[in-house]
């Protein structure tokens, strides 16, 4: 991540001086630094960089798009929901003039769903039906579908949020489902109903926005706790504002990073000097211009190199992984139909054995040795488990009462942290992976 982070960075610094001259390849190497500083939880300097893509004069306007695409939920975070329905509607434009209908119509719904949080119904529902009757594509028809249910909230047209909410939470739109859900329900009063959705919402969501909300009505609705439970409430709220108050606050740089960009005045002055520097220098220019398209290449080839590295290394760890993961399954299927795995295996020799499994299971013994928590009879019964076993073959193996193995089993997984059902999954991860 480092690496790829700094040579990004130089990217995006080199190609910056000579801008002019590579205006597609510096839009790029801006939106995917910015890109990777969103990441990185820095939206200031996110923001510079796609505001740098804006500038960068480029003809690529399906990377134009997806940088006001990205400005646009910036803003949105925000809060700055007239902001952000602009930049939105710089991406509609870029995306159509690359002819790129799908993109083209999810910033469409991104401007509809803007408008709902503005309240705007009628701007909301023009947008909608508009995609609607020229749009067929279903992730964006289900796309639509959080915007509805969002401005029909924001309008207290709380049946008509409902039903959206429910068509959204079938469709694995889980959060904004529930959060919808948990809103009406609390305003309708039904607080048992608010209550058991706002409860979900904590469960399932990492949205800082999300959970604040669902505190807020636990807070207020949640009459089945106690004054001391309805106070940690309060303060696990508390908590999660300041986290909130602390990114709000760098988003809110942000945003006024691009309104003093949007306001700036062109400085003319500036312009005019640059053109007599290049008419003097014309000539040496176009020198350094052979120096920079070689280093250019470079770049790029240092950016393809990163990329194919990283797509290297990942296959190379999955098809290892897939290898040691059949070699294990293999060697179970040729141990579990063994019969003689008794004397095969030194089954009598506690030591010699956990050689023999180390040496076929990739140190499976050793690993388990070392979190020191199994005995020796809770290790046999790991491994016979690794071979899937029965538990009556466990029973004879062991040898251990055929009633006690269940509980024998429960046990040792317990011990391990997980349970007896999931024992054989979790001990083929840890040969496989340590």
């Amino acid at each position: 991540m480092f690496r790829d982070s700094a040579r990004l960075a130089q990217a995006y610094e080199s190609l910056g001086k000579w801008q002019i001259l590579y205006a597609d390849e510096y839009a790029h190497a801006c939106y995917h630094y910015g890109r990777l500083l969103r990441e990185l939880n820095d939206p200031v300097s996110a923001m510079q960089a796609f505001i740098d893509a804006t500038h960068s004069h480029t003809r690529d306007y399906h990377i134009l798009g997806r940088v006001y695409n990205n400005i646009g939920d910036i803003c949105h975070i925000a809060g700055d929901f007239d902001l952000s329905y602009s930049m939105f509607e710089q991406s509609a434009i870029a995306y159509l003039k690359d002819k790129d209908t799908l993109s083209y119509y999810f910033s469409l719904n991104d401007m509809a769903f803007e408008k709902a949080m503005l309240s705007e119904k009628e701007a909301t529902l023009d947008l909608v039906d508009k995609i609607e009757k020229e749009c067929t594509n279903v992730s964006v028809l289900t796309k639509i579908l959080e915007t509805k249910a969002e401005v029909y909230l924001r309008t207290q047209l709380y049946d008509s949020a409902l039903c959206y909410a429910s068509k959204l939470y079938r469709h694995d739109s889980l959060s904004l489902a529930l959060l919808i859900k948990a809103q009406v329900y609390s305003y309708l009063e039904m607080k048992d109903s608010s209550v058991y959705y706002a409860e979900k919402i904590i469960q399932h969501s990492v949205n800082l926005a999300d959970k604040h909300n669902a505190l807020y009505i636990l807070t207020n609705d949640d009459e089945r706790k106690d004054k001391l439970a309805i106070r940690q409430t309060a303060a696990d709220r508390a908590d999660n504002q300041k986290l909130l108050e602390i990114e709000h606050g760098e988003l809110s740089q942000a945003v006024l990073l691009l309104e003093q960009d949007l306001h700036r005045k062109t400085n003319f002055l500036w312009l005019y000097a640059v053109c007599v520097t290049l008419c003097i220098i014309g000539l040496c220019v176009l020198i350094v211009i052979r120096i920079k398209r070689r280093k250019h290449t470079l770049l790029s080839q240092q950016l393809n190199d990163v990329k194919e590295e990283h797509t290297r290394l990942t296959e190379q760890y999955e098809a290892t992984h897939r290898q040691i993961r059949e070699d294990i399954e293999r060697n179970c299927e040729l141990l579990r139909n063994d019969e003689n795995l008794g004397t095969n295996m030194a089954w009598g020799d506690f030591e010699t054995m956990c050689c023999l499994i180390d040496q076929q299971f990739y140190m499976f013994t050793t690993k388990l040795r070392r979190k020191n928590i199994l005995n020796e009879t809770e290790i046999r019964l790991c491994i016979l488990v690794l071979l899937n076993m029965s538990r009556a073959e466990i029973s004879r193996t062991l040898p251990y009462a055929l009633s006690s193995v269940g509980k024998l089993k429960d046990h040792t997984a317990k011990l391990l942290g997980t349970t007896g059902k999931n024992l054989h999954n979790f001990l083929l991860k840890v040969a496989i992976e340590g």
